[in-house]
């Protein structure tokens, strides 16, 4: 879900969507896999290498919106990612409870300022919204089960918050069934027990031997 507003709203007023010169009279558009990088806040480094930078300031000295490539530039140059991925992330939540949200990030020399709504959210993630209904489906179809016949839902996890998957589970299963916990810790909780688990069998194998 952060990948699709990363995409949607801060991409391209960091330069996704618009062109630049190609000489000696070409206008090509703006590549997408630098843009790619930033979805993920740890990838952002890649990008900072000689050979990036330069092709970007190069983009950027005939582009159709320069001030914007130099945004994206500045973006990677003072390693800004984990600060914007935080700035997505407050929208995400704010989004869960209201139906429109600000999106601000205003970190050094870069700030980025956009009205968002539920709706737009809700658009942007039509897929990943569709592949979750998918998957109930085929998971209720290969137990053999009615959907009455489940005693209880846990939904965890952040993206639980988010009320078109919440709407989900609420069309398909009985209200009184949906239920919820620990929704930002319980995963990494999971994995701690099952590495714990996993440690722990392999000192018993350790003694054996």
């Amino acid at each position: 879900f952060d990948k699709r507003i990363i995409r949607n709203l801060v991409a391209p007023r960091l330069g996704l969507g618009g062109e630049y010169l190609s000489p000696p009279h070409k206008f090509l558009p703006v590549p997408s896999w630098p843009y790619e990088r930033l979805e993920r806040w740890h990838y952002l480094s890649f990008l900072k290498s000689p050979q990036t930078l330069e092709m970007l300031e190069r983009i950027q000295r005939t582009a159709s919106t320069p001030e914007r490539l130099q945004a994206f530039l500045l973006l990677i140059k003072h390693e800004l990612g984990y600060q914007l991925h935080e700035a997505v992330q407050r929208t995400k939540f704010e989004l869960s409870t209201a139906l429109e949200s600000e999106f601000i990030f205003a970190s050094g020399p870069v700030t980025i300022r956009k009205k968002v709504t539920r709706a737009d959210f809700e658009r942007w993630i039509a897929d990943e919204l569709s592949a979750i209904a998918d998957c109930v489906d085929r998971l209720m179809a290969a137990s053999g089960l009615a959907f009455a016949d489940i005693d209880r839902v846990f939904l965890t996890g952040g993206s639980s918050f988010v009320p078109a998957v919440r709407q989900i589970f609420t069309r398909l299963f009985p209200a009184s069934t949906i239920t919820g916990g620990h929704e930002l810790t319980s995963v990494a909780t999971g994995l701690a027990l099952r590495a714990q688990r996993a440690w722990d069998l392999s000192a018993d194998l350790a003694a054996l031997d």
